[in-house]
């Protein structure tokens, strides 16, 4: 017996106006920091004991990974944000709009995924202007986009912990 298909309306694609809202967010704050700020660490804006504001460049992909390579990593992670945005879309139209969790969960990395996509494509890097740090520990700069990616992923993983009802109607 084969059920039947979701609308649009009805399906989780529902939720894709929350990726728009983490894309448009993301990449309006970069426009920000790229057009007001000086590029380095002698640039920073030191905001609190543990936090700057710092305009860099990522050629790599979360925590710098690949950043020292040759460039080749560029379309390699374009190539794997597209996969995986088509991939959560995809799942996103089978899974009912009213499975919240899920949904955005998978909007927020689509959001973050295609707002690193874009800096990739049109400046050949991810700007990135978040700077947390305990004493001289700096964690790896990040961005909007990197966190709703967190976020999501976070999400994913807590909700297969999550007690799952297995009554059927």
């Amino acid at each position: 017996m084969s059920e039947k298909a979701l609308t649009l309306k009805q399906s989780g694609v529902r939720w894709l106006w929350l990726a728009i809202v983490i894309f448009l967010a993301d990449i309006g704050i970069k426009y920000v920091v790229m057009n007001n700020m000086g590029y380095g660490w002698a640039n920073r804006i030191e905001i609190l004991p543990f936090f700057n504001l710092l305009y860099v460049h990522n050629y790599g992909a979360a925590f710098s990974f690949l950043s020292d390579q040759a460039g080749w990593q560029r379309w390699l992670f374009t190539g794997i944000a597209f996969v995986v945005t088509g991939l959560l879309t995809y799942w996103m139209s089978k899974l009912p709009a009213k499975e919240k969790w899920n949904n955005i969960a998978y909007a927020m990395i689509i959001g973050g995924a295609v707002g690193n996509v874009f800096d990739r494509v049109i400046h050949g890097f991810v700007v990135d202007y978040l700077d947390f740090y305990w004493g001289n520990y700096h964690w790896p700069a990040f961005n909007l986009a990197d966190m709703a990616i967190c976020l999501g992923a976070a999400m994913i993983i807590l909700d297969g912990f999550r007690k799952k009802d297995t009554a059927k109607a």
